[in-house]
């Protein structure tokens, strides 16, 4: 057993691909390797700026013998299948097995140097490697079919033991050599073998492992910060990416002028992780303190001083631009800086930014006055709906996208606008992710909510909704906020009713009801409760009072022309995405799906709150031994029902004298369908498991002693309906037949 060294030296690889460009070599190389059946005992990867490397540990000096059977056709097969097997197999007809009219091809591979393996394998990987990124170069770069390398590729090592594999690509011959710190080390330096790689490299100032280099980085711009009583704001990201840019890391404290202090902390963050690729920190107080580290390549000769003052200078410049976008954006208000939102597109099927600010305003607005979102001003829920995203067109948005309302809140505070107002600025895009914070101040939930739903519903309305994996507006990202929304803060509505927002301020509706107010000259006012809408004959026609009016031919003729289809109601669509973006939720906190199924399954039932409520209750229900039984029959007496053709429950007549299982399935059923359904009815879920449970018994005992189709008519159409009310009164629960098990 020996060990194999590879390494494949290039110009520097960006930082963001090195550490899935080193996972790919080690896997590519295994799938090589074991195609001719090497498999060795471990691989440690290696990735710096100027090189990608791998050591495969414990590999034979040879493979060994394997043979390989493979299925052809059949023996009466027309003669081409057998020529184009006996191509694929490299063997003639007589050297087929017959196995039951099968033929079988048995190939015998004698082994192989493992030095002739390697030197097909190495090839094989760089030309099959997925860089993110690619390019040719120099005179082969003529045609397509040279070689693909991040950037342009320069050495091979390529070591079993301590011999040369003999293996070359675009004219580039593996050795020994390779070269250290580009300014550290001069000439190349000569590899022995696996053992003394690292070793070398490092005595010439080159520490091969990415995870090292990350270490070091933490450590010593922790030391350096805790020198000036600072702390470094933690950021695993960043450390990465410095390992990523440095051979021999060296982090430095610089600092910066306390003046610039006045812009926003994460406007100073930014500029300097973003831009600069520097680390942040903190004082004793827990404030941004005024200095960096920065991780330079080198050990300078005067301890980093003119390196430091390079990245001051750079950093001043910087922070001289981030303080006049500061000061010249609070010049003008919000208020001022939403106009210039009518020229920016939203969706081209849905209008400007402005008619999606409009759009979420009105609903804002309408989720406080209703009290979807208790405790709400509506005043105050639409003017910061209103200046939510009027920070897109201010300076600093435009030089830090990742700011847009967090400066929006900056500016509203600047011009003394309310806190609730503020802070709902800043924080209507939340939660973003799913380990984000969830809004709670009702004005930030309600403005948060409309932004949300009005993205929605505008692009399922305009049948743009995730397909697969594509999902470019982010929509399941969306409706999950939305839903953890509702849950946080335990708004009770149905998502019907929030999506149709009483129909005068809906998504569809607002640009159809402003058409009415605007071009008909109605004078509608907002709090109008006749304004209502149909379809007839598939147009969608619009009636206020007793007036009729068509809209058909502004449908056609408006800018909203193909942005929403009238002929279908998204709503329900949008209903069964926002269903299975629950399951996924609930999934993580151990809920069953195919509960959630259950009782979606019921219809009408769209109150989050309500529903988990539900789906919670019945899942500690169907774990219990009542639960399970219950299920049991009630799948019985559904399969009984469905095999019968039975879908409503008939009222039972009794023109017989019932069997004592019979009146005792009825007595319980009489005493659980009231209790269920009242609890089900005052949201006491547990308490309708609870009724529910008293059926198990008499329903076991009914299918064991009675016989449902009985040959008399009377008696098999009573029992019938009898397992018809069983199923009933299970449904007014859940959907049973939808939960699995």
């Amino acid at each position: 057993m020996t060990d194999f060294l590879l390494e494949l030296r290039c110009e520097e690889i960006p930082a963001r691909m090195q550490l899935k460009a080193s996972d790919d070599l080690a896997r590519l190389f295994t799938e090589e390797l074991a195609k001719a059946g090497l498999k060795p005992a471990s691989i440690d990867s290696f990735v710096t700026p100027r090189r990608l490397a791998l050591i495969a540990r414990d590999l034979p000096l040879e493979t060994a013998a394997v043979s390989e059977e493979f299925k052809g056709p059949r023996t009466s097969a027309p003669a081409q299948a057998l020529e184009g097997f006996l191509r694929k197999t490299g063997l003639t007809q007589d050297q087929l097995e017959d196995r039951d009219g099968v033929w079988f091809a048995v190939v015998n591979k004698p082994g192989r140097a493992t030095t002739d393996v390697l030197a097909e394998a190495v090839p094989a990987v760089i030309r099959a490697f997925p860089w993110p990124k690619s390019m040719r170069w120099g005179v082969a770069s003529a045609t397509t079919e040279s070689l693909r390398w991040v950037r342009p590729l320069q050495g091979i090592i390529a070591l079993l033991g301590g011999e040369i594999v003999p293996l070359s690509i675009e004219g580039i011959e593996a050795g020994r050599e390779t070269v250290g710190h580009r300014f550290h080390s001069t000439g190349t330096i000569s590899i022995d073998g696996a053992d003394d790689y690292a070793d070398k490299l490092r005595a010439a100032y080159v520490i091969v492992s990415h995870q090292e280099r990350q270490a070091i980085i933490e450590a010593k711009a922790g030391e350096a910060a805790a020198a000036k009583g600072y702390s470094v704001i933690e950021d695993k990201g960043l450390v990465a990416e410095n390992a990523g840019l440095t051979e021999w890391p060296v982090p430095l404290l610089g600092d910066f002028d306390p003046e610039f202090l006045e812009v926003p902390p994460e406007v100073i963050q930014l500029t300097l992780r973003i831009n600069q690729k520097y680390f942040v920190l903190r004082d004793a107080t827990g404030k941004l303190a005024p200095a960096f580290i920065c991780t330079a390549n080198i050990e300078a000769k005067d301890g980093g001083v003119a390196i430091v003052a390079g990245n001051r200078k750079v950093l001043a410049a910087r922070l001289s631009d981030a303080r006049f976008f500061w000061q010249q954006d609070r010049k003008t208000p919000l208020a001022e800086q939403a106009k210039k939102l009518g020229r920016i597109t939203f969706h081209e099927k849905l209008g400007t930014v402005a008619d999606k600010v409009e759009r979420v305003a009105k609903l804002a607005e309408w989720l406080a006055s209703e009290g979807i979102v208790p405790n709400c001003d509506p005043a105050l829920a639409r003017q910061a709906a209103e200046l939510c995203k009027a920070d897109l067109v201010t300076e600093m948005v435009g030089e830090f996208p990742e700011l847009q309302g967090v400066m929006g809140g900056y500016y509203a505070r600047a011009e003394g606008l309310p806190n609730a107002v503020a802070d709902a600025i800043r924080d209507h895009y939340k939660p973003v992710g799913q380990g984000d914070d969830v809004p709670t101040a009702p004005v930030t939930v309600a403005v948060s909510l409309a932004d949300k739903l009005d993205t929605l519903g505008g692009f399922f309305a305009i049948n743009e909704p995730p397909t697969g994996s594509k999902d470019p507006f982010a929509l399941r990202r969306s409706a999950l906020a939305v839903l953890r929304l509702l849950e946080v803060n335990g708004l009770r509505a149905p998502l019907s009713a929030i999506l149709c927002q009483g129909h005068e301020y809906g998504w569809v509706m607002s640009s159809l009801f402003d058409f009415a107010r605007n071009n008909r000259g109605m004078g509608l006012q907002a709090e109008d409760r006749n304004f209502r809408e149909e379809f007839e004959h598939g147009k969608r026609i619009l009636y206020y009072a007793d007036t009729v009016i068509d809209v058909s031919d502004w449908i056609r003729k408006s800018s909203y022309d193909d942005a929403i289809n009238f002929e279908d109601d998204p709503v329900p669509a949008l209903l069964d995405f926002f269903a299975d973006r629950l399951k996924v939720q609930q999934k993580e906190a151990g809920v069953r799906h195919d509960l959630i199924d259950a009782v979606f399954a019921l219809g009408g039932e769209d109150d989050l709150v309500r529903l988990l409520a539900r789906v919670k209750a019945l899942q500690s229900f169907v774990a219990t031994d009542d639960g399970a039984n219950l299920l049991a029959g009630y799948k019985r007496a559904a399969n009984i029902l469905k095999k019968e053709g039975v879908e409503q429950a008939e009222a039972i007549s009794l023109s017989y004298e019932p069997e004592k299982a019979e009146a005792d399935l009825i007595a319980a059923l009489d005493a659980a369908e009231p209790q269920a359904a009242q609890a089900v009815a005052a949201e006491e879920f547990e308490g309708a498991m609870a009724a529910l449970a008293t059926l198990r018994a008499p329903i076991d005992a009914f299918f064991e002693t009675v016989t449902v189709n009985d040959a008399d008519p009377a008696k098999r159409t009573t029992r019938l309906a009898l397992l018809a009310r069983v199923r009933d009164a299970v449904h007014n629960v859940a959907d049973f037949s939808k939960i699995t098990g």
